[in-house]
Parts: C-alpha cells; structure tokens; sequence
C-alpha cells in the first residue's frame, strides 16, 4: 500500500490506544450533520431518478452545466480514468498525492513527474492536483484551460476545491476531466462519495467502467442534502479559514515555518519531522509526514472541542 494519511491504526500500535485526534488527513473535523434517509435508500438499488437528482445537486453546487459521473469518491475516479484511454505518456505535477501516478503506472502508463506546469505539455495525460496537496499551491483556472490544448487528456482533482470555488474549472471544463470530493470538505469520508466532471464522451467510457450502481442509495440520499446546504458550506469555509490562521500561529510558536495549505490542512517544515510527529503523538495526536522530506509535517485542522490539546501539545 502507497503511503498515506489516515493511518491511525499504526499509530495506536506504537503509541497506544486512547482518545486520538486524527489530523494526519485532510478531512473536515467538523462533518455534515446527517440527514434521514428513507429506508429505501438501504432496501433497493439506486434508481435512474435517485442518481438524476444526485447529478442535479452536484451541478448545482458546482455551477456547472457539464456533465457528471458520482463515483464511489475521488479515488475511484483516479483508479478508472487511467483505464479509459490507450496508455501512453502521463505526467504528473508534483509532489502531489501519490495515488495519481501509482494508479497509472498500474494500468500501463509511462509516468513522469514533473516540477512546473510548463513541463506537462506534450503529454497524452496530464493531471494537476489544483489546490495542491500537500502544499496546497493553486494555478487559475485560465492556465489550466490553456493547458488543456497542450495535452492528450488534462485531469484536474479539485478535492480540497470547495472552500474556493473561484479556483475550480467545474463551470467551464472544457475538454479537462475535473474530480470532486465529497467526503473531505464535508467531513463524511466514510460515504465513498465524489464526481467527476467532463465532456459527455469522456463522462460515458467512464461510466461504462464504473457500472450500473457507482454509488449507495444512503451515498446518495446524503449527498443531496448536503450539496444543496449552501449555508453550512459557507459558515465552514470561514471557519476553517479562521481555523487555519489559528493553527498557523500555534505552529509558529513550536518554531515550525508555514510551508503552505489550504483550508483542510496546513503544511510546515519542521527541524524534524519524525521527531515532531512523536511530540504530537505522544499526546495522541496523529500527523502526516512524508517519506521524500525529512522536514516537512502536515495537519488537518482540529474540532473546535480538540483545540486545548493541541495547544498543550504545541506550548513552548
């Protein structure tokens, strides 16, 4: 298995059991609160008129006319696109999440890893991860548009998009293929929720791949209730934005300088990270670091009632 946050298992085997905060994703704290669902969302298979108002929320809360595929979350579009066209020469703007590259190299692709958006041109594939993770860099969407003549096929994930919808291509996609996650900025990862946004052609060879029932019914149910929640994903947006300039100023008092992020995660470079991830893990506190930077430690934002202990952890 690639490396990844999330981990918490292998923290509780080295650390222990107990009460632990899990800031080693980038998954809001602070999850949609769960509507009803109909008994028959769990009783029967998802119907054409479910899936169709499930496409209608997510147009609607990404200001989009395009066409849109639910998948069982961002992932799994990342694990079908590679095979819904001919292999050839993918490029993959980095460091980013791992699982793009690996997800190709699986399915046959040649894969390079470049450092500036210039170097993705000429690929058949391209994918940029836009907010960044881990460091959440940003590139416009007219760039990206620009981009998009440049290569066989762009792929734009946009999971960590929605506090800043002014960044995302899901109005206009033109000819890129735009990932959405559910799951992160509403804080249900466990719903196996996402969309992908594209051209009609491409939208059906993935369908194709995806099946008859991509998603579940209470998936479903779900999501419609929270995609049409324009307030609560508003007052989160700022929350987390004051939550992020809070965290921010923690750090800076452990000494640790702000690398980057967005509003679902912060990244800080550290004297060293492994040494820093114990600090906080002694306290049951779990963070993300990498294996390719020896400095470098990533944060989730905590729960407003998870906050005293991160200061405790941080304190000077």
């Amino acid at each position: 298995m690639r490396d990844h946050g999330g981990n918490l298992d292998a923290a509780r085997v080295r650390y222990g059991e107990g009460e632990w905060i899990d800031l080693s994703t980038g998954i809001n704290r602070v999850s949609y609160p769960l509507p009803a669902i109909p008994a028959a969302a769990w009783q029967a298979l998802p119907d054409r008129a479910a899936m169709a108002a499930l496409i209608w929320a997510a147009q609607a809360a990404y200001a989009t006319g395009a066409a849109v595929l639910p998948v069982a979350g961002a992932q799994a579009a990342i694990q079908m696109i590679p095979r819904a066209f001919p292999a050839g020469l993918a490029r993959v703007l980095g460091p980013t999440y791992n699982e793009h590259a690996g997800a190709l190299r699986a399915a046959g692709w040649r894969v390079e890893e470049v450092g500036e958006i210039s170097a993705l041109a000429g690929a058949d594939l391209a994918v940029v991860v836009n907010p960044n993770n881990p460091d959440g860099s940003c590139h416009p969407p007219e760039s990206l548009r620009l981009l998009a003549g440049q290569v066989g096929q762009l792929v734009v994930d946009e999971s960590f998009a929605d506090p800043v919808p002014e960044l995302s291509l899901a109005p206009e996609p033109g000819r890129a293929l735009v990932l959405r996650s559910f799951g992160k900025f509403y804080g249900l990862a466990g719903v196996r929720l996402g969309f992908v946004l594209g051209e009609e052609a491409a939208i059906a060879a993935l369908a194709a791949l995806a099946g008859p029932w991509p998603v579940s019914g209470p998936a479903i149910a779900i999501g419609c209730a929270a995609l049409a929640d324009r307030d609560w994903a508003a007052a989160s947006a700022t929350r987390l934005q004051d939550d992020a300039r809070r965290l921010d100023g923690l750090a800076a008092g452990a000494g640790w300088r702000l690398v980057g992020g967005g509003h679902l995660f912060r990244l800080y470079e550290t004297s060293d990270a492994v040494a820093a991830q114990e600090l906080l893990a002694r306290r049951h506190i779990w963070s993300r670091i990498f294996p390719w930077h020896r400095r470098w430690l990533r944060l989730g934002l905590p729960a407003p009632g998870e906050w005293a202990r991160i200061e405790a952890a941080l304190r000077p």
